[in-house]
């Protein structure tokens, strides 16, 4: 704890100001830079009743960083570090490509906010693949989810190759895969969270067996209407998905109360209602029978309850790394720990969905 109450320290008093007299997305690469080259400090005291089970997995805790952050695996160390229970790398794409046209991330600080437009910058499997085993060899206790998406030259009849191929190279080193069909930056690719173009892409993916050694979940957009996200579930649950992780970031920019000329997918403080609403929907309308992620303005300890009671088994964040500092992990797992025991329940299982 020691470890991230000083690297925190730091950020609040010196880099934080420093980074925000940058383009947002040049300071991301400086603190992803910055982050790759931290020594591998002892992580907080794990706390056992935050301790959760999913998947045949045991995760130290439910807290964990959100795709985006760190894309091509290059920071595995300092998310372990930091404190989270797990991290989603990516979105990673088959083979390297730029992404869209700079500028293409902007801050909104009066809303604890982020504006993105990314359109899947990586440097492809190939590339990210040796990472992750020198990780694993060197035996981190992190347990790793890797955030799949095609490239964006990829016509539409070949889609479900690049998942495939992304699933046959890098599957066997994630501890469970995201399925990204509902970025809003990358043309056409929302088209595939429908019922039957999901239906399309999981055969595909999983061939014959119609099974996978790993946890597959599907990553859905915060803007869908009620009666598309119950098709959804409901296909979700035919054809096997492991999990739902709810949500992406959202263009509905007026119904969130924000105004910005910037394009893209909104994140951060904004998103964290219409985040638990779409998890409420999730868990009722699947009756708790697919595990749920939930992704979407959580910054306090009282954000990650919320979600956990409306429905989400773990929870992940992002936005408020750049706001809130490093320190942000250990204070919303110290704080959860701090809710179990004044609502009586002696693990974070118990208490997911309770409000159902």
């Amino acid at each position: 704890m020691r470890a991230v109450s000083a690297i925190d320290s730091v950020y609040q008093r010196f880099f934080k100001r420093y980074l925000f007299r940058f383009d947002a997305e040049y300071a991301h690469r400086l603190t992803l830079r910055a982050l790759s080259m931290m020594p591998p400090f002892t992580p907080p005291r794990a706390r056992p009743e935050l301790a959760i089970k999913l998947w045949g997995t045991n995760f130290s805790n439910p807290i964990g960083l959100a795709a985006g952050m760190d894309k091509d695996a290059v920071a595995i160390r300092a998310w372990e570090t930091i404190g989270f229970g797990f991290a989603e790398l990516g979105t990673i794409t088959p083979r390297p490509q730029a992404g869209n046209e700079m500028p293409r991330v902007w801050r909104i600080p009066e809303r604890r906010a982020l504006i993105n437009r990314l359109g899947f910058p990586s440097e492809g499997m190939e590339a990210v693949a040796p990472r992750i085993s020198r990780m694993r060899k060197a035996g981190i206790s992190l347990r790793l989810g890797l955030n799949f998406g095609p490239n964006s030259d990829t016509p539409p009849d070949a889609v479900a190759a690049d998942y495939t191929a992304l699933m046959e190279r890098l599957g066997p080193l994630a501890d469970f895969i995201v399925i990204n069909v509902s970025s809003p930056n990358t043309p056409g690719l929302r088209n595939w969270q429908s019922p039957e173009k999901m239906s399309e892409l999981f055969a595909a993916m999983l061939g014959k067996s119609g099974g996978s050694e790993h946890p597959v979940l599907v990553k859905i957009s915060p803007d869908l209407e009620r009666n598309e996200l119950f098709r959804i579930c409901e296909t979700a649950l035919e054809i096997g998905v492991d999990g739902i992780v709810a949500c992406n970031t959202s263009v509905a920019r007026e119904a969130l109360g924000v105004s910005s000329p910037h394009p893209g997918g909104l994140s951060g403080r904004p998103l964290t209602i219409r985040a638990r609403e779409l998890i409420r929907d999730i868990h009722t309308h699947t009756r708790g029978k697919i595990p749920i992620i939930g992704v979407g303005g959580v910054a306090t300890a009282e954000d990650a309850w919320l979600h956990i009671r409306a429905g989400a088994s773990m929870v992940e964040l992002y936005t408020a790394l750049i706001y809130e500092g490093p320190g942000v992990v250990e204070r919303i797992t110290a704080g959860l720990a701090d809710l179990l025991r004044r609502n009586g329940f002696r693990s974070i299982g118990e208490a997911v969905g309770i409000d159902r």
